[in-house]
């Protein structure tokens, strides 16, 4: 079996993608699981999950003071703007699997400070050590260093925010269909990878601006 363990869909402010498309997509991709991980919010993940229960796994995208956390089978949506401790706390509370997002990627405003991942290291599952949308392959062959030096898992994951970026990067394992299996996937799973071209990131900063003005107009119209 296969999993995109990084994905967005249109609840995310800078993704356009549409859930039923999606899946088309992963089943094109040869893909047998997918875990949406929108920005601060489970609420796409969640109704992706009611129509599509064996695809989709919840997860989200979290932003805390120090950088970002990938976090799967949440059963509970976790605010931004925590410290990563008490993200993690929350996270814990409720059975998630976690791991660290492009924590090196020095174009991202949820890198990580190296001494910051340092510190949380002992209390993640893994580090996100192949992110497609990286463009100097140098920020995952760190991410990769650092998984290795401190004997911790690595995820993989597209990052996907369109349609052609879905199975970018996946890991193969026997079974995803709860924390423990993806947890034995993470340390002795397969990973199939490849970078997505630089031009994908414009798709991003439309969908910002597209929903920014669709909102003024919708707000016009009140």
């Amino acid at each position: 079996m296969w999993i995109e363990l990084h994905c967005h869909t249109d609840a995310s402010r800078d993704c356009l993608m549409r859930p039923a498309t999606m899946i088309e997509a992963c089943r094109r991709r040869g893909l047998d699981r997918l875990a949406v991980t929108d920005h601060n919010t489970t609420a796409g993940a969640m109704r992706m999950q009611a129509q599509w229960p064996g695809v989709v796994i919840v997860g989200e995208e979290i932003a805390t003071t120090d950088g970002e956390l990938l976090a799967y089978f949440v059963k509970e949506e976790v605010p931004r703007g925590l410290s990563p401790e008490e993200t993690i706390r929350r996270l814990r509370a409720q059975g998630a699997v976690i791991s660290v997002a492009h924590p090196f990627d020095r174009l991202r405003h949820g890198a990580w400070q190296e001494p910051d991942l340092v510190r949380i290291a002992p209390l993640v599952d893994a580090v996100e050590v192949f992110n497609a949308r990286c463009i100097f392959a140098e920020d995952n062959a760190r991410a990769l260093r650092f998984a290795h030096d401190h004997k911790m898992p690595g995820s993989v994951g597209s990052d996907a925010h369109t349609y052609g970026e879905i199975g970018q990067a996946a890991l193969g394992g026997d079974d995803f269909g709860s924390p423990q299996a993806l947890l034995r996937a993470l340390a002795g799973g397969q990973a199939r990878t490849r970078l997505s071209p630089v031009y994908i990131h414009f798709a991003s900063t439309y969908a910002k601006w597209a929903k920014r003005l669709r909102g003024r107009l919708t707000g016009k119209r009140g």
